[in-house]
């Protein structure tokens, strides 16, 4: 079991963020909390989730994903060794970044994981409409009510985010601690650059989301092959001449070493600059094994991914 520190803050967290995207969407109640089970049993302490998962699934509101996690917790009494993080601005029914919509989706999200914190209180993306200080304030009373412990924003850019940092110290606000990017080895522009420079500089810890590239990066796609799975739709921007190379050096990588293509993908973004751990999700226990799984790159492998 491998802890680090989350940035700057005072939290200590497993390698690996178990995203709760698939609860309440292609994991029922009962599969998912076999998986929180298994993540559990191996060290895991940090659940990634947000208000608006699974909304797009038949039927779902939103809070599907929450709900889950909250019984799951209640039901094992586990609340105070887990690290949970949840986010608002993108269910429709509670959109945007004014501060009253900020503080309501903050009581819908605490009374559905059933808890009375939140560890890591995310803006799912930038919200231009609203002023940054309104955003920030909203947040800032939610830190100093105890309701929150930390700040995270997702989707931002580097801009953005150091404009926000900003103005947090210039009204000695609470600020943005934690940081998630769209970022795996095959969709690298965003994150890679300014914003990557921002992070480490300022000691932000950043959480890459679709860190498997929605399955692309574990090898179950081949060019011009249909795969019956949820998450097909999703690979476009990853299936490119360069994508393909990129999912062929990490075969070759998993093969010298003789574990799953996952766990050599979340691997390189471990030893990516600012990353404190991916997030990756797992609908079966099957599945998180490989997610869970360690392995040592060497520089040399590092290298020729990062060459691509």
């Amino acid at each position: 079991m491998t802890y680090s520190p989350l940035g700057r803050t005072e939290l200590s967290i497993f390698n690996l963020c178990l995203g709760g995207n698939v609860f309440g969407w292609s994991a029922d109640e009962k599969q998912s909390h076999d998986v929180l089970d298994a993540y559990a049993a191996v060290g895991g302490n940090f659940v990634d989730t947000a208000d608006m998962y699974s909304s797009w699934h038949e039927n779902n509101i939103g809070g599907e994903s929450e709900t889950i996690i909250g019984n799951w917790m209640a039901s094992r009494g586990n609340r105070d060794r887990m690290i949970i993080a949840t986010k608002v601005a993108k269910l429709e029914t509670r959109a945007g970044l004014s501060a009253d919509n900020i503080i309501a989706a903050c009581e819908d999200s605490l009374r559905r994981l059933r808890t009375d914190y939140i560890d890591v209180y995310y803006a799912h993306h930038d919200d231009d409409t609203v002023e940054l200080e309104e955003t920030l304030t909203a947040f800032n009373s939610l830190v100093t009510s105890g309701k929150v412990r930390y700040l995270g924003a997702s989707n931002y850019t580097a801009a953005r985010l150091n404009e926000a940092l900003n103005i947090s110290r210039a009204h000695s606000l609470a600020e943005f601690a934690v940081m998630q990017p769209h970022y795996n080895a095959a969709f690298r522009d965003e994150y890679e650059g300014d914003l990557q420079d921002l992070c480490v500089r300022e000691g932000i810890a950043v959480l890459p989301y679709f860190s498997l590239a929605a399955g692309f990066l574990t090898g179950k796609y081949t060019p011009g092959a249909t795969v019956d799975s949820v998450r097909a739709d999703d690979i476009g921007d990853y299936a490119t001449e360069r994508g393909w190379a990129v999912v062929e050096r990490i075969r070759s990588i998993a093969d010298d070493h003789n574990v799953s293509m996952a766990t050599v993908a979340l691997e390189w973004l471990r030893c990516q600059p600012g990353i404190a751990a991916p997030i990756a999700s797992a609908r079966t226990v099957e599945q998180l094994t490989s997610l869970v799984t360690s392995v040592e790159l060497s520089e040399s492998d590092i290298a020729s991914i990062n060459g691509l």
